[in-house]
């Protein structure tokens, strides 16, 4: 896609991938209209770039949406980037947490769409990139409710795109392995280092999501052995069962420490 005078909403531009991507997209000729939660200064950044109030977890999401597309009425992409994350076993899991989780990554995400898609149609053009995770495709022990929302994103995604086949209306999914965010507590990343995962930087991810949106593509997976992972699960999940079993007393013991975020 073009991305010279395109005008794009930023969800989730205070975290570390969404901060990323800001400064290659106005490099590129945007205009970046950064959506969060609590927007922070951003020194240096004035030239293409707005900031916007907005709750992704808000009852009334619809209604915001409306009246942010009314104050930007030639937005003509939403780049939605936002998440949450939560480490732990589905017993210790707090259901206000595990409403949280399906708010913020998944509802919003069909919502932004649900907005966005008829005002696209009737400019004639239109973008809408969605961030999920290997965890979209991959079940892992601790990570159930985040994994169910970014699997509800990759389908959500894939079905929006064929609905819009015959449109001029452009929809892409990007699935970043594990990546350096403050999302991630030290646990975590502990975790990560036990058990041999790597991680990616949020500018490495971000460069990633910029090319793919300049070469057209649909969907993207990122990492290596996480793609091949990510075919196996698809095909051969009983691979895929034996080698988180192997891993299982890791998680389990990190699991058992309390780790969550």
């Amino acid at each position: 896609m073009e991305l010279r005078n395109r005008v794009f909403l930023l969800l989730g531009g205070s975290g570390g991938i969404g901060q990323a991507l800001i400064q290659p997209l106005v490099e590129a000729g945007s205009r970046v209209i950064v959506a969060s939660r609590h927007p922070k200064p951003m020194v240096g950044r004035a030239d293409g770039v707005e900031q916007v109030s907005l709750d992704l977890a808000a009852p009334d999401l619809p209604r915001v949406l409306a009246d942010l597309s009314k104050a930007y009425p030639d937005i003509d992409g939403v780049i939605h980037c936002a998440g949450q994350n939560i480490f732990t076993g589905i017993e210790d899991l707090p259901v206000a947490a595990l409403d949280s989780l399906l708010s913020v990554n998944l509802r919003s995400a069909i919502l932004v769409a649900h907005h966005f898609v008829p005002r696209f149609r009737r400019q004639g053009r239109g973008a809408l990139v969605f961030v999920g995770s290997t965890f979209g495709s991959i079940g892992f022990p601790g990570y159930g409710v985040y994994c169910a929302t970014k699997f509800g994103v990759r389908g959500f995604s894939e079905s929006l795109r064929r609905e819009l086949a015959d449109t001029a209306i452009q929809v892409l999914y990007v699935a970043p392995r594990a990546t350096q965010t403050s999302m991630n507590p030290t646990a975590v990343n502990e975790l990560n280092a036990a058990l041999g995962n790597r991680m990616d930087s949020p500018e490495a991810v971000a460069g990633e999501i910029l090319a793919a949106m300049k070469s057209d593509q649909q969907r993207r997976y990122l990492g290596w052995p996480e793609k091949l992972f990510v075919r196996l699960n698809g095909i051969l999940p009983r691979l895929v069962d034996r080698a988180m079993l192997k891993q299982l007393p890791i998680i389990r013991r990190f699991l058992q420490s309390g780790v969550s975020s």
